[in-house]
């Protein structure tokens, strides 16, 4: 029969400081300790954030929203200010506004066409072409064109009058019909004053003008014996013959350019 054997107290103490050994753990170092905690900041700092954002969000839903809208606009502004406009200048010769715009004639290239033109027009042979600083005056007998205290021109009138505005039909030159009168009143009672009969043919002018081509509107205006002291001195008759006249003056500009 075989008897249990007792270990010795000696070597039971021996046995109990190895397990004690091994299960004890190695000497902590504090650096390894802090390397392994350094994660705890930056989610200390994520939370924070959040937090933040979220209070942000809270605060932002109390907010007059045009109060808002005002705060932006003005960042807006003063942050991206609106950049200023630069307009290149004109590099080309031709360009929209010189194609399409109209030509005037120069007056005294006009002046002398129109002189040689009414020589071949025997009711106007006795017109008279006046080039002055701004303007160009044709002075047509108004005795030649209209019978005395009429405004309708006769037959021979237009037919000389049609000629006479074919030199005109392609000016766009401005061009303007002023009638005028002797200080005789009216013969016939068709009229009741000068200042009727002379805007009558002025009218009657611009009209033949235009049925002779000329595209433009024509102002016309009747002055009646306004002019009469301007003429220059001759004899009563002459003077009174040249008062009965129809100027049409034709400007150095052309329609629809401002002087």
């Amino acid at each position: 029969m075989v008897r249990p054997r007792h270990a010795s107290p000696d070597l039971d103490r021996i046995r109990q400081s190895q397990i004690m050994q091994d299960d004890w753990p190695a000497q902590i170092d504090p650096e390894e300790v802090a390397a392994e905690r350094a994660w705890l900041v930056t989610f200390t700092d994520l939370v924070s954030l959040m937090l933040t954002f979220f209070v942000l969000l809270f605060s932002m839903s109390n907010v007059n929203v045009g109060d808002w809208q005002n705060i932006i606009d003005s960042l807006s502004r003063t942050l991206r200010p609106t950049p200023e406009k630069v307009v290149k200048a004109q590099t080309a010769t031709f360009n929209i506004g010189t194609i399409y715009r109209r030509q005037a004639i120069d007056l005294n290239y006009l002046s002398s066409v129109i002189e040689e033109g009414i020589k071949d027009i025997e009711l106007l042979s006795d017109t008279q072409v006046m080039l002055l600083e701004d303007r160009l005056v044709i002075a047509l007998p108004g005795d030649l064109l209209f019978p005395p205290g009429r405004a309708e021109m006769t037959e021979r009138a237009r037919e000389a009058m049609f000629v006479f505005g074919g030199l005109l039909g392609n000016v766009d030159n401005e061009i303007g019909v002023n009638g005028h009168t002797d200080p005789a009143p009216p013969a016939g009672a068709e009229y009741a004053s000068n200042w009727e009969l002379s805007t009558g043919r002025a009218a009657a002018v611009a009209n033949a003008l235009r049925a002779a081509g000329y595209k433009n509107d024509i102002i016309a205006f009747g002055y009646a014996d306004s002019r009469y002291r301007q003429l220059p001195r001759a004899p009563d008759d002459v003077r009174r013959a040249l008062a009965r006249r129809v100027d049409i003056v034709v400007l150095p500009t052309a329609v629809g350019v401002s002087r």
